[in-house]
């Protein structure tokens, strides 16, 4: 499945991009914002994009291809809390606009071998970074050597999932015949762990979400430390920004959000910034039949004083 960056138009009309600024695309993914960036009209940018994986630079340089010419394009290889790094490696001083896209990729999704995905059988990884770099461990790990009660407490608290005791039992029971490897083994695991009406339970008439849909998230949310991560990106992003410079945000789970609203809130409430948009911007109806997955997107702009 191709990736389809999520509210791209939207994107754009608040960034408010100008020629000459700097722009950081935090989440370089597919390349489909940056690409955006570059085709927005602004000439003589400086755009920035960071990913902790390798294959995402890759297909980034591929998709602007000759729209770098009048830019200055820099791709680097690392997890965006490292901003401040990518920065001063390139005697960058300030930025004017930075762009977080939080969902993660549909290449990392749809790639067995990343092990994200409980629709493919792959090993149980789930690094962003394809080689680990960055991480001090994988979903391997965390399934195979955390306590019952540390799964548990990951598994509700990341995953908001309410059978997390009955799953993480579950898993410890059959860790100790046999570690668990697989991410076929561990959705098998889940499946038999919750109650059989759990199963079939149907996501607002949308669609039936599958009964390890929330532990999944939460094992990638901790193997990556995301919402660490976040918090840490948000508060170096800010520091660099310059004064009449904008972020945006793009979250995809309640975990996310709550973080970014709250940043957002805070600066505000301490006149450094401004909301450009006090409610969360949605995608619309016709942007969501084409790319299901951009159903639970929420988009938030603040602009520094």
């Amino acid at each position: 499945m191709n990736h389809i960056s999520v509210l791209l138009k939207e994107i754009l009309e608040g960034l408010e991009i100008s020629d000459g600024e700097v722009v950081v695309d935090m989440t370089l993914g597919g390349g489909g914002h940056s690409k955006a960036i570059l085709e927005s009209g602004a000439s003589n940018l400086t755009l920035i994009g960071i990913d902790a994986d390798e294959a995402a630079k890759k297909r980034a340089t591929e998709k602007i291809g000759e729209l770098g010419e009048g830019n200055q394009i820099i791709f680097e290889t690392i997890y965006f809390d490292s901003i401040d790094k990518v920065l001063a490696n390139n005697k960058i001083e300030k930025v004017d606009k930075v762009l977080f896209d939080l969902g993660y990729s549909s290449f990392e999704i749809d790639e067995p071998g990343r092990g994200f995905s409980f629709l493919h059988d792959g090993p149980l990884k789930m690094t962003y970074s394809q080689d680990g770099s960055g991480n001090t461990l994988n979903a391997f790990d965390v399934v195979n050597s955390f306590s019952e009660e540390n799964l548990a407490d990951i598994i509700y608290g990341f995953g908001q999932e309410q059978f997390s005791r009955r799953i993480a039992k579950a898993i410890i029971e059959k860790r100790e015949v046999s570690e668990i490897k697989t991410t076929s083994e561990l959705a098998e695991i889940i499946n038999f762990a919750v109650p059989k009406f759990y199963r079939h339970k149907n996501d607002g008439g949308r669609s039936k979400i599958h009964p390890a849909t929330k532990t999944f998230q939460a094992i990638r949310i901790a193997v990556n430390s995301e919402l660490e991560r976040l918090k840490i990106a948000l508060d170096k992003s800010f520091k660099y920004l310059k004064p009449g410079g904008r972020i945006a945000v793009i979250s995809f789970h309640s975990l996310e959000d709550k973080i970014v609203k709250k940043f957002f809130k805070e600066k505000a409430l301490e006149k450094e910034a401004i909301l450009v948009n006090k409610k969360p911007i949605i995608p619309q109806k016709s942007e969501i039949e084409d790319n299901p997955r951009s159903r639970s997107a929420k988009l938030r702009i603040i602009q520094k004083i």
